[in-house]
């Protein structure tokens, strides 16, 4: 499908403003029942990666991923060269393949200009389960993701 080769190491972005950051991802469901003082953490705790347009963020097969938050931009979830999904502003992914302990099972690829927040995958379960609310949204959005994913089959 022609997509470019990854370019190995995440590449950290210029860190806007703090307060700017915690501004933007309170509005984010999957932040929506946090403080302000659990924001502030969140932006110490994650890193913030910028990937260039068409760069992959994850690859299907591979280990390695981390959990992303998109910031801002847009990223394709496609499948064996097969765009299955669009994501944007306040979507997230790599989180299953970091539960499951598996390679992701589909590439990530930056639709244009792409600023997440990224936390490595070890790190996952103790923010999960030090964060309860953003483990209940998390699984929120997978429930309606699966249910799409019936309808679809049906």
């Amino acid at each position: 499908m022609g997509l470019p080769p990854d370019r190995g190491a995440w590449h950290h972005a210029p860190v806007a403003g703090r307060e700017e950051l915690i501004d933007e991802i309170a509005g984010f469901g999957l932040f929506a029942d946090l403080t302000s003082p659990q924001l502030e953490r969140i932006v110490h705790t994650f890193d913030e990666v910028a990937y260039g347009d068409g760069e992959r963020v994850l690859r299907q097969g591979l280990s390695g991923s981390g959990f992303h938050v998109i910031v801002d931009g847009e990223a394709t979830v496609v499948v064996d060269g097969n765009e299955r999904a669009r994501l944007g502003r306040g979507d997230f992914f790599g989180e299953v393949s970091i539960l499951l302990g598996e390679a992701p099972i589909a590439d990530v690829v930056a639709a244009r200009p792409l600023r997440c927040l990224v936390l490595a995958g070890p790190a996952v379960e103790t923010f999960l389960v030090d964060h309860p609310r953003v483990m209940y949204r998390m699984l929120q959005a997978q429930a309606r993701r699966l249910r799409a994913a019936n309808r679809w089959r049906s």
